[in-house]
């Protein structure tokens, strides 16, 4: 009997990459200011800076491009994805929008504003900004294991329900217009939430009049792990599990561009006619007219497919477990992961692998800029730099600091996997020669998209 689980698909195109030397690499990251953002792609081996956008499309999906109907209102596409999107969510009034955090600018524009607070298991870069730009207040109530990356259980994306119910009391229920949880949770190593955790949320905030919602970018993700980890969820389809978790929701919204396995997309969906209706109306302001939300009718063709074949399980498991394996070689070469790995990437633990390197250093930055430098990875920080900030003067660190490999659905093969390990294994045999960074420039919001760095060399004034 053979164990090694092989990609649930053929390869039917290609695309080439370019292979550059060391020299050239470290010239490429320094004219971009040592941020993995402002590289150009074409100077990029392997890009694991995120699984947003940059899956394989099948040729299923390619074919449904081909059907799109660009009619401007009315379009046959938006029907065929509207029905998809209420058919998996249950969920009543489904709205288009170009990609997730257009869906989150129109739900916290209604929501949000001043005095009001958002609590979340772990609210991701765009959610949060999103809250803080209306004027409210992001509130994490991780659970304490999703904080120990190096010591494992099976659902470390979960709510803290004690500080959730404390926030509320402390709050007020008139300031909280709604609690939203990420499945799975990506800030804290794309961690599953278990279906008990969403059911005991609901219930609590049920018990106070607050909405559920879900940030459903991974949903299909979570609803394996929930399959193979959850108890009673063993002989349960991977459809009736996410349609099980829909069911607890108020509302969610969805980055289209994770687990519908397209380049570009997302949608807010709700059962309040009246928050239906004021988004909606941000909608035609912002996106485009309510059957087309900012994007072509080929584009809703592609998310309606796309978001029937992630809940394929023969691609759920290969898709786990290729993560997996990234994860368990990197382990037993000694190289700090967070553990276990999550369903979309795997995390470097940046405190532990670069622990003479302090927060506001970067330790993150560091390490992704040395696997850029050493093998043309390009990976993200999400640690100091991305939630990191300055309080009355004094630097508050993030709770993790965390170097993200997130893996591009259907993109890379095993030996480009393996490559990338070798890489990493040579940046941490070195670690102790690694420098850390200052921010020379950054924006109000998001800064790490668009930040400048300077190494911080020992002995010179800027350390």
């Amino acid at each position: 009997m053979t164990h090694t689980i092989i990609e649930p698909f053929k390869i039917k195109s290609v695309e080439p990459i370019n292979f550059t030397t060391r020299e050239y690499r470290e010239k490429a990251i320094r004219d971009a200011y040592y941020n993995l953002f402002l590289l150009k792609a074409d100077d990029v081996l392997i890009d694991l800076l995120t699984d947003s956008g940059t899956a394989a499309m099948s040729s299923r999906q390619w074919a449904a491009i081909m059907d799109g109907d660009e009619s401007y209102a009315g379009s046959r596409s938006f029907f065929k994805f509207e029905k998809v999107v209420k058919d998996l969510t249950g969920l009543e009034y489904v709205i288009p929008t170009h990609q997730g955090r257009a869906a989150e600018k129109i739900l916290f524009t209604t929501v949000g504003g001043p005095g009001k607070v958002i609590p979340s298991n772990t609210h991701f870069d765009t959610t949060r900004a999103n809250v803080e730009f209306s004027g409210a207040e992001a509130v994490d109530l991780p659970v304490a294991s999703a904080l120990e990356t190096d010591k494992r259980a099976d659902f470390k994306g979960d709510i803290d329900l004690n500080k959730l119910e404390a926030l509320i009391k402390k709050t007020g229920v008139e300031r909280i217009p709604l609690c939203i949880m990420t499945v799975t949770n990506n800030s804290v190593g794309g961690q599953p939430v278990s279906m008990k955790n969403l059911r005991e949320t609901k219930s609590l905030l049920t018990k106070y009049g607050i909405p559920l919602f879900i940030d459903a970018c991974r949903f299909a993700e979570n609803a394996y792990f929930i399959k193979t980890r959850e108890p009673g969820y063993a002989s349960k389809s991977v459809t009736e599990i996410a349609k099980e978790m829909f069911s607890y929701a108020d509302g969610c919204t969805m980055s289209a561009k994770k687990d519908a396995l397209v380049n570009i997309g997302g949608f807010l969906a709700v059962n309040d006619s009246t928050l239906a209706d004021k988004a909606r109306s941000l909608l035609i302001m912002t996106e485009g007219f309510p059957t087309y939300g900012g994007l072509a009718g080929r584009d809703l063709d592609a998310m309606a497919q796309g978001l029937n074949e992630v809940l394929d399980e023969d691609y759920l498991k290969y898709r786990i477990r290729s993560v997996e394996y990234f994860g368990d070689k990197l382990e037993k070469e000694g190289v700090p992961v967070l553990v276990p790995t999550g369903g979309h990437a795997v995390f470097l633990d940046a405190r532990r692998f670069l622990p003479n390197v302090p927060a506001n250093q970067y330790p993150g930055q560091a390490i992704a800029v040395e696997m850029y430098i050493e093998g043309g990875i390009r990976s993200v920080e999400i640690g100091s730099v991305m939630f990191g900030k300055e309080v009355d003067g004094k630097f508050i660190g993030a709770n993790l600091e965390l170097v993200r490999l997130a893996i591009p659905r259907r993109v890379y093969t095993q030996s480009h996997i393996d490559y990338a390990a070798e890489a990493i294994v040579e940046v941490f045999k070195r670690r102790d020669k690694i420098p850390g960074y200052r921010i020379s420039y950054e924006a109000p919001y998001l800064r790490h998209f668009t930040a400048h760095f300077e190494p911080v060399l020992k002995g010179t004034v800027n350390e």
